[in-house]
């Protein structure tokens, strides 16, 4: 990888970042002129946006962040995507690492799209500013961790309307297959029916997701930063990988609708639990041997309680659904991070189960009284995803059996998710439903979070 420290007059900003009258009015509409900027890298997304190279975005990406682990944790991993014999990349990164950073960005305009992944307690604040400036930005989830962010993100969304630039978030989760699947499956009536209501005790949507501290990303062992434990700079548990889940309920059940937060969700309860770690165990993730201090209040003895966990009761389009995550330390050998979901229909249910019977990898299965063999859209289905197959397991359970080709890792998803981002901003516009939609979502976490925080 190449490195330069960065010079201030290097280039303008580019077509499409808002930051001149004519350029307002096109968005990137020449796909030459996407110019990356990486924006305080605290966390290991930032670096995978950058395990694939685009079509018409440019090697240069300009870097700016404070001098320290987490810089050189993200230009390591970017720097072994260049040097990897299959496919490497050609990113040559262009860094500025003075206080100043932030304002730097601001000011030098080397760019037009930040890509920001990495301290959620700043996450809101430099979303806002950027496109305040007329930068287009992809971030990483969650982009707001309390009621405050979430309504600094409202005024976000709306100033970035007026710039003309597009703010949009990470959601991997729609480009897994089994996800992309069970979608399918339950808006196809004469596979699913309908949406059932449900209740609070029998959701119609129940999303749950077990995660993991220690974890390998990229073939070696993850370094977290010593904030990530704190749930002032990271973020609860109910704000941050429920994200996902909160996405994925509204994507899969509500596709293309336009959801109003202030009308169409209703959180009913909310809970939060705390994941302890050792002090070792810290280490070992952290590289450091002390707490720093301001994770003293979850402190006791020599162990230290993360609000990691949490579950949400909520109601979306008056349908019940609810969505839990639980943190631990490290997964059992040959295991990983874990999804379990069910979507209820009046013919059938849509379940993704990644449990020891599916070898810890997600598994798509129909849960219905039909013969799914005589169905016109089981047919239509193994047209488009050429290879798949729908294979009885007894009690009325039909396993949908994926091709591998069809089976993509989350580290792929990333450019996935840039490359629609990529063609987005080509267009000029998002669809029109993921604005409001990421409105509700940010509001279901957040409020959420402030729901578990009066019920303690």
């Amino acid at each position: 990888m190449k490195r330069s420290i960065y010079i201030l007059g290097l280039t303008s900003v580019l077509a499409g970042s808002g930051c001149s009258s004519d350029n307002k009015k096109e968005g990137v509409q020449d796909s030459a002129t996407v110019k990356l900027i990486t924006l305080d890298p605290g966390h290991f997304h930032s670096a995978l946006v950058q395990k694939s190279m685009y079509d018409g975005v440019s090697p240069d990406v300009h870097v700016y962040a404070p001098e320290g682990q987490e810089l050189q944790s993200h230009l390591k991993l970017v720097d072994n995507y260049n040097k990897r014999e299959a496919d490497p990349t050609k990113w040559n990164e262009k860094i500025y690492t003075g206080a100043d950073f932030f304002e730097k960005m601001l000011a030098d305009k080397s760019g037009n799209v930040v890509v920001i992944a990495g301290n959620n307690q700043k996450k809101t604040e430099y979303i806002s500013r950027s496109v305040d400036a007329g930068f287009n930005v992809l971030a990483d989830k969650p982009m707001a961790i309390d009621s405050d962010g979430f309504n600094k993100l409202v005024s976000a969304f709306e100033t970035a309307e007026k710039n003309k630039v597009l703010l949009y978030d990470i959601m991997t989760e729609r480009y897994e297959i089994t996800s992309m699947l069970q979608k399918e499956i339950a808006n196809s009536p004469e596979i699913f029916g309908q949406l059932v209501k449900g209740t609070v005790d029998n959701p119609a949507v129940v999303k749950r997701s077990v995660h993991h501290f220690y974890k390998n990303v990229s073939g070696a062992p993850l370094v977290r930063p010593s904030w990530f434990f704190d749930v002032n700079q990271q973020g609860e548990g109910l704000v941050d990988i429920t994200t996902h889940m909160v996405d994925l309920i509204q994507w899969a059940c509500f596709p293309d609708s336009v959801l109003d937060y202030k009308t169409d969700i209703e959180v009913k309860t909310a809970k939060r639990w705390p994941t302890t770690i050792s002090r070792s165990q810290f280490e070992d993730v952290t590289q450091k041997k002390e707490y720093p201090s301001y994770l003293s209040p979850y402190v006791s003895g020599d162990s230290l309680g993360v609000y990691s966990n949490g579950e949400i009761n909520y109601t979306i389009k008056g349908i019940h659904a609810n969505v839990s995550v639980t943190w631990d330390f490290k997964a059992p050998e040959g295991t990983g991070d874990t999804h379990y979901s069910i979507i209820r229909g009046t013919k059938a249910d849509a379940i993704i189960m990644q449990g020891k019977d599916e070898a810890y990898k997600p598994v798509l299965y129909v849960k219905t009284k039909a013969d799914l063999t005589k169905l016109n859209a089981v047919k239509q289905l193994k047209e488009k995803y050429k290879g798949l197959e729908f294979k009885p397991k007894g009690a009325g359970l039909w396993e949908v059996f994926i091709p591998a080709e069809y089976k993509v890792g989350h580290e792929e998803h990333f450019a996935q998710v840039t490359k629609a981002y990529l063609s987005y901003l080509k267009a000029g516009k998002l669809p029109d439903w993921e604005v409001p939609n990421m409105l509700a979502k940010y509001y279901t976490t957040t409020q959420a979070r402030e729901i578990a925080l009066k019920s303690k």
